[in-house]
């Protein structure tokens, strides 16, 4: 079993992901959002590279149906509907619709990805339902691929953290001997030998969560910590994140 870890989307650039399964991270906020958004009846998250790609996607969508959404520096963009919070992502707010969305980190990394798939996306709130669905993957393939959004292209502790909770998961510590692990996986173990099973103690130890807890966004950080309070896998495909099946 061969277990890769990304800690930013850089890396992803110079290593063959075609056709291999990847789970992509953005604990705080994207990854987190959009399985908010998915399981409360969204119908689609499209990502996009920049507010001006959001908007001319959006544009080519049916409007009425079509919510515009993400953040820069942690902010709700101006005039978009939506932020990049996951208590934002209510029934009522999002329930048969499609977003359309831009962020600083999570939006980047599921675009660095389009040859792999399947693409899991995966947070700490629906972390049982995307290690199951992972566990199968692993099975088919013989390998799986995670990558963490980090933060503005560097090192994010919180992603990190649950990479490798997510290979903790994967390949159990008896199995690991045999495993092929990169280093950043050998890493992301290590942190998870240093916090074990205290979630919300590492990701709330990161510099992302203490800027959110200043910018007022505490319950963000509650709501992202909430281990398996969802059980949907959302997959992105083809430039676009649905639930498999979505139709």
């Amino acid at each position: 079993m061969k277990l890769t870890i990304f800690f930013t989307p850089l890396g992803v650039a110079s290593q063959p992901i075609a056709g291999k399964p990847m789970l992509v991270l953005d604990v705080l906020r994207f990854t987190t959002s959009t399985v908010a958004a998915m399981s409360n009846g969204a119908r689609a998250v499209v990502p996009a590279a920049s507010s001006d790609e959001a908007l001319r996607l959006a544009q080519n969508l049916e409007s009425q149906n079509v919510l515009l959404g993400g953040e820069r520096g942690c902010q709700p963009i101006e005039g978009f509907h939506l932020g990049n919070s996951p208590t934002e992502m209510t029934a009522a707010a999002v329930a048969g619709k499609t977003l359309v969305m831009s962020t600083t980190n999570g939006t980047q990394a599921f675009l660095a990805v389009d040859a792999a798939g399947p693409v899991l996306v995966a947070a700490i709130t629906n972390f049982s339902a995307v290690v199951e669905r992972a566990r199968e993957e692993l099975e088919r393939h013989g390998e799986i691929l995670v990558l963490c959004s980090g933060r503005q292209r560097m090192f994010a502790l919180e992603d990190a953290y649950v990479a490798g909770r997510f290979a903790d998961a994967l390949i159990p510590e008896k199995a690991r001997r045999e495993a092929d692990l990169n280093d950043a996986a050998i890493a992301a173990l290590e942190l998870v030998h240093r916090y074990g099973d205290r979630w919300r103690r590492a990701v709330l130890s990161s510099s992302a969560a203490r800027d959110l807890k200043r910018l007022g966004y505490k319950n963000d950080l509650e709501a992202a910590t909430e281990v398996d309070s969802h059980g949907v896998v959302p997959v992105y495909s083809n430039r676009i994140i649905t639930l498999p099946d979505s139709t």
